[in-house]
């Protein structure tokens, strides 16, 4: 008869984890230390860097504050000659945008958001009733050709741009047109808080598209004069963190640094120049663990032996 013999299996031992050394550790007083540390520094940092807690600019207030900037905007949305009516792509065709490495990619996103600046001043004025004298004007606009319609609103603008304080009252008579009654009527909407809603609809239930609002405001001097004031702006390397909006803002300083320095701050492209600057950089941090030597910077710089020095002063 014929035995067959197991063959012996070795399970190895689990150890015993009471055989490694230890060391006391107070857990709540550890806590307590932290909590109180950062909530010292949280406190400080906040009254030397926190942000103002400035009301919104609206429209309304746009207008009550600086009401010759309103008619002045208004205006050049009219002539077509503000920064929105040129910007190009996604507003408009009025120019290729910026460019990278021979790239258009502003161009390439085609007009998605088509806008027209003239729009902005007449689609809200259109929902305004009971003016007999602004119907009139919106009718003697609509009879003009688009040539003589570009050079009423330019000759105003420029008749503004002459005038004392840009003050509406200090222009004199002049080829303008209907342009003085339509920005004269666009600016007293504007005082009323009815412009807001009118420009903010996006034909839903719930309006909230902010695009044409924003694109009025940014084409004025007053939006530009308040963030120069609050030294937010271009070259102040200014952030405002928006209070009740965690984290708001600041977040983005790595993106917004790039505008500081040279060759960004003064290149023409410099918003398809960052972006893909940052893509760059994102990718680097996702591929660190396969970029040679970038990978091995831990074991050059050994900051985790520094932190667990204990550990390997046993070891």
């Amino acid at each position: 008869m014929t035995v067959l013999h197991r063959p012996r299996v070795h399970h190895s031992r689990t150890p015993d984890p009471h055989s490694y050394p230890t060391r006391s550790y107070d857990l709540v007083k550890e806590f307590t230390i932290a909590l109180a540390v950062v909530t010292g520094l949280s406190l400080v940092l906040a009254a030397v860097f926190s942000s103002p807690d400035d009301p919104a600019i609206t429209l309304a207030g746009w207008a009550k504050a600086d009401s010759a900037d309103v008619v002045a905007t208004a205006t050049g949305e009219l002539a077509g000659t503000t920064t929105s009516a040129t910007y190009g792509a996604p507003y408009n065709d009025a120019s290729e945008g910026q460019s990278v490495l021979g790239l258009k990619l502003q161009k390439w996103g085609g007009a998605r958001l088509a806008l027209s600046s003239a729009d902005l001043v007449l689609q809200p004025l259109h929902g305004v009733s009971g003016d007999p004298a602004l119907t009139d004007a919106l009718g003697a606009w609509q009879a003009m050709s688009p040539e003589d319609r570009t050079a009423a609103a330019t000759a105003y603008a420029d008749a503004l741009a002459q005038a004392p304080d840009g003050a509406p009252a200090q222009v004199g008579p002049g080829p303008y047109g209907p342009v003085p009654e339509l920005a004269t009527a666009f600016l007293g909407l504007a005082r009323s808080g009815g412009l807001e809603g009118s420009l903010t609809s996006s034909g839903t239930f719930y309006g909230g598209d902010e695009t044409r609002a924003m694109l009025l405001l940014s084409d004025g001097a007053y939006l530009e004069d308040r963030a120069v004031a609050e030294h937010l702006g271009g070259d102040q390397w200014g952030m405002m963190n928006e209070v009740g909006n965690y984290p708001g803002q600041p977040w983005m300083w790595l993106y917004t640094f790039w505008y500081q320095v040279k060759p960004f701050s003064t290149s023409e492209n410099a918003d398809a120049q960052v972006w893909l600057l940052m893509m760059v950089l994102t990718l680097a941090l996702m591929f660190v663990p396969w970029i040679p030597g970038l990978r091995d910077l831990p074991r050059w710089i050994p900051v985790h032996r520094l932190v667990w020095r204990e550990h390997y002063r046993q070891r």
